[in-house]
């Protein structure tokens, strides 16, 4: 793939070169001989050169986006791809999702030694995921965990995303670079945050906020023990503390952030941003809306939150 040809144009939010690969130069698809056969026998009704004359991806036609999540992750694949069906007809037809996982077999994040073997596993295990995303020709890649959650500091995940963009030709859009654009879309300087991870985790993600240089006036973190438990937290606990907690009057907030991936938010922020009256960034619709605007799809998107809708 690093030799291959496609187009190079400018990231919407980021401003860098975007390469998307051209995954459908002929001979697309290779053809064995002797060519279309009908009971063993070749045939001349279809012929090799009209089946691989450079046809698309039948589902993934506009965008195949490589996903990277822990293998605990069950929820934010399916948020996505109900984003993606749900606007089918706002242009999000052709855009599909290829999940490559990260083994994560310890799961237990209830003390430090848990989350560090929690880190470990993930970090050690990027290449590998990244190396078998490939093999469904991406053009385009999603960070789907929060960094923040394991590592301290801005830095910190800045030079690990940077080493697991060498893994790969592709841009990716990653969770620290699409909440800063989000950031500028609402002029954000006052934030509450709501995570589902336990002190170590929520404090880390606060100073990752707080290196980007907005205050974290207050936050909410569920204190979940075991990664893969996330995705079972009730909606009804996210809206406590999203309306008694954090958007609060007193609190005077721009914006209500939530990490972590395996915490669907959608629904939750479809709810009660008409009634808070600022802006929910979830995870999961964040970081789809800087994939899609770096990737040039400019549309308007639904059902998913105020950011998608507005910018």
């Amino acid at each position: 793939m690093k030799n291959a040809s496609g187009q190079t144009f400018t990231g919407k939010l980021s401003g860098r070169p975007i390469f998307i690969p051209d995954v459908n130069a002929p001979p697309m698809p290779s053809i064995a001989p002797p060519g279309p056969i009908c009971n063993g026998k070749p045939i001349s009704a279809i012929s090799a050169a009209e089946l691989s004359s450079g046809h698309p991806d039948a589902c993934s036609y506009r965008r195949r986006i490589g996903l990277l999540i822990p293998a605990t992750n069950t929820a934010m694949e399916h948020e996505l791809w109900s984003i993606l069906i749900k606007n089918r007809e706002n242009g999000l037809d052709g855009i599909g999702l290829h999940t490559s996982t990260v083994l994560t077999p310890k799961p237990v994040v209830d003390d430090a030694a848990g989350l560090d073997t929690f880190k470990r596993q993930f970090l050690g295990g990027i290449k590998t995921s990244v190396d078998s995303g490939l093999l469904a020709r991406p053009q385009y890649f999603i960070m789907g965990c929060s960094l923040e959650h394991m590592l301290v500091g801005l830095d910190a995940i800045r030079a690990n995303m940077a080493e697991a963009e060498t893994y790969s030709p592709l841009s990716w859009a990653s969770w620290h670079e699409a909440v800063q654009a989000a950031f500028q879309c609402y002029r954000v300087k006052r934030i509450g945050i709501l995570t589902p991870w336990e002190t170590l985790g929520n404090t880390s993600a606060i100073r990752m906020f707080e290196d980007m240089g907005v205050e974290v006036v207050t936050s909410v973190g569920l204190s979940c023990a075991n990664i893969q438990h996330i995705a079972h937290l009730p909606d009804s606990a996210k809206e406590k503390a999203v309306l008694e907690l954090l958007a609060t009057k007193e609190n005077k907030l721009d914006a209500v952030v939530q990490c972590g991936t395996n915490m669907s938010m959608t629904a939750v922020m479809e709810k009660l941003e008409p009634r808070i009256g600022i802006p929910i960034l979830g995870i999961n619709a964040t970081l789809l809306w800087y994939a899609l605007r770096e990737n040039g799809f400019t549309a308007p998107v639904q059902h998913a939150g105020r950011l998608l809708r507005e910018f």
